[in-house]
């Protein structure tokens, strides 16, 4: 599957972005989707997730902030994010992988290691 995010942009601190995640195909109930992103120090986090039925899951730090949804008939995935901080500054990912063959997604904290993800789109929050 390929996936390719938009949306990014630069931002003051209290702003809102949507990020949009384009999907080759349609990942609604058959895969794990999610956003991470590293910061400029080189981490990575994750960030929200989206599991095979539906439910969210949320770091800490952007909980109450963003939300993650998708547009199963345009194949996308969006990342709503409000109340923008300046540590909101990284550059995001959107991923995908098949969950387990028990129908399970790994955590949050493991967006990254899902085995697709796009080129990344840019945020800044000043």
């Amino acid at each position: 599957v390929q996936l390719v995010e938009s949306g990014g942009d630069s931002v003051r601190a209290g702003g809102s972005l949507r990020l949009s995640c384009t999907a080759s195909r349609d990942l609604h109930g058959r895969y794990c989707m999610g956003w991470f992103r590293r910061t400029p120090s080189l981490e990575r986090e994750g960030v929200a997730l989206l599991d095979v039925s539906g439910h969210d899951d949320y770091a800490d730090s952007v909980k109450g902030r963003f939300i993650i949804s998708i547009d199963s008939a345009n194949n996308t995935l969006y990342l709503q994010m409000n109340t923008l901080k300046p540590e909101d500054t990284a550059m995001y990912y959107c991923a995908a992988d098949h969950p387990t063959p028990a129908g399970l997604c790994p955590g949050v904290e493991r967006v990254a290691d899902l085995g697709h993800s796009g080129p990344g789109t840019q945020v800044t929050v000043s």
